[in-house]
Parts: structure tokens; sequence; C-alpha cells
């Protein structure tokens, strides 16, 4: 096994629910520690880097309209293969497919709301590790 870094993200649905302190608890009882962390409110370009992958598909306005609804929770989550463990703890993105005892599986409503984020490999965790932790919310003025 491998220490690794990842980059997990609490949702909008996850703050606005109160589902922080559970989600960070499950996280740390697995035995993996958070080294950062910040809470931020994105705006559209930072969802449509984030979710590049995903601005084609039917579902994406949705998608951009939710991540910019509320704060949101960054975290680097570190551990022996923390990309892995992390992605299994979250559990399936679909909610029908999220086991029970993962956090989807125990919060999720719904393909989109969700409650968190996880990287799917240790070079897009980089990138979205620093993605996040560069973001300055902009100015309303």
């Amino acid at each position: 096994m491998a220490l690794e870094r990842t980059f997990v993200m609490l949702k909008p649905d996850c703050v606005k629910r109160r589902l922080v302190g559970e989600v960070i608890s499950r996280i740390e009882k697995k035995g993996y520690k958070i080294t950062d962390i910040k809470m931020s409110e994105l705006d559209e370009a930072f969802v449509r880097e984030q979710y590049s992958h995903l601005i084609g598909r039917s579902f994406f306005p949705e998608l951009l309209k939710y991540m910019t609804s509320g704060p949101v929770i960054g975290m680097v989550v570190e551990g022996e293969s923390a990309v892995r463990i992390m992605r299994k703890l979250i559990g399936a993105t679909r909610v029908a497919d999220a086991e029970p005892g993962t956090i989807r599986g125990d919060f999720a409503f719904t393909d989109t709301e969700n409650v968190v984020h996880g990287s799917d490999s240790p070079e897009n965790a980089e990138l979205e590790i620093n993605r996040f932790f560069r973001y300055k919310v902009p100015s309303k003025v």
C-alpha cells in the first residue's frame, strides 16, 4: 500500500443538512488524517473547471445550480491508499448503487445531491487539491 493524499469535498447538501461532523468522523474513524480543510462558496467558473468532463451532459445545469447553492468544505485527506479507500467509504455516485454503510448509501437523496465528492485517481487528487486550495471567492462588489 502507498501513502497518498486525496481531495474530499463536502457538498452543499452536506453542509445544509448538518452532516459535516458525521462525515469527518467517519473519515477519521477509518484512520485517515485531514491535513487541510477550507470552507468556500463556489462560483460558476470553478464548477465548470472542476466538472469540465460533465459540461455536455443533460444534468450539468442542475449540477451547476446545486454546487453554487451554498458553501462546500474541501479537505486534503492522507493515509494508505487514500484515493481508493475514500472512494469506497464515500460509496457509488448513483444513489441506487450506493451500499448502506457508505456515506452516500446512508445520506444521499439523489445522484446530484449526493453529499460528498472524492477524487478518482492520485493524479486528479493533486489537480483538485491545487484547484480548490488556490481558489478565492470572487468579490460580489
